[in-house]
Order: structure tokens, then sequence, then C-alpha cells
């Protein structure tokens, strides 16, 4: 089994920046059709790119905001209930609460990490991660 290397903070790849373009575009597209098509899309992919590069959000935090959006959203689509103004404030609300909770992690290893949680090299060795020594 191979150790992942030590490499916090913000990080953004050739992958990452392909899907910020493409979801960027398709954004515009949608919204032409339906305003709310593209919010959808430029929120999911504006939320992607906060979680996965920013902050470096946990999978199942991701996991429940991602189910939080797709059924309110779901509902607002099929049934008009909550609503847009709802369903993005709700989700908006519940991303500050993810953020909140992933930075209080001690695995917290997103942007600012070093002031945020400046035991993260210490945590990362004693979980066997191999030296907590930042990789370029």
């Amino acid at each position: 089994m191979t150790t992942k290397p030590f490499s916090p903070g913000f990080r953004i790849s050739k992958t990452d920046t392909f899907v910020l373009i493409a979801g960027s575009i398709g954004a515009g597209l949608a919204a032409q059709i339906e305003w709310w098509m593209g919010m959808i899309i430029a929120f999911v992919v504006g939320h992607f790119f906060l979680f996965c590069n920013v902050f470096r959000v946990a999978r199942p935090l991701e996991l429940a905001w991602a189910t939080l959006f797709t059924t309110s959203a779901g509902c607002t689509i099929v049934m008009a209930q909550p609503g847009w103004p709802i369903t993005f404030a709700a989700t908006l609300a519940a991303t500050v609460v993810v953020i909140v909770m992933q930075m209080r992690n001690p695995a917290y290893h997103g942007v600012a990490w070093q002031s945020i949680n400046p035991g993260l090299p210490q945590w990362w060795t004693a979980q066997g991660g191999g030296s907590a020594e930042e990789k370029p």
C-alpha cells in the first residue's frame, strides 16, 4: 500500500480548470433556456471547486450537501416547492455548516490550514501518512 503525499492547502489541476470552464459555458447556455438551469449548473460547479479545491471537504459532508441540494432542487422542479429562493438559501446555509464542520476537523487540510489547524503535520504522521513535509 502506498501512502499519499502530504499536500495540504489550495489546489487546482488541469482537470479542475477544464470542469470550471465547461461548467461556466454550460451554465451560460442553460441560462438562456431557463435561468434556474444555468443557476443550478453554476451552483454545483462552484461548490465542486469550493469543496474539492479550496476547503478540501471530506466525502461524507460533500454527500450530505449534495443530498440536500438534489432533494430540494428536485422537489422545486417537480412540485414547485420549496421554490428556488428557499432551495438556494437552505443550501447556502448548509454550505456554511459543512465548511465550518470541516475546518474544525483535526484532518482539515484546506486553504489556510497552517493557521486553522497547525497540528495537521503531527496528525498526518500519527495516521501513518508518512512524512509531513509539504510537497510543492
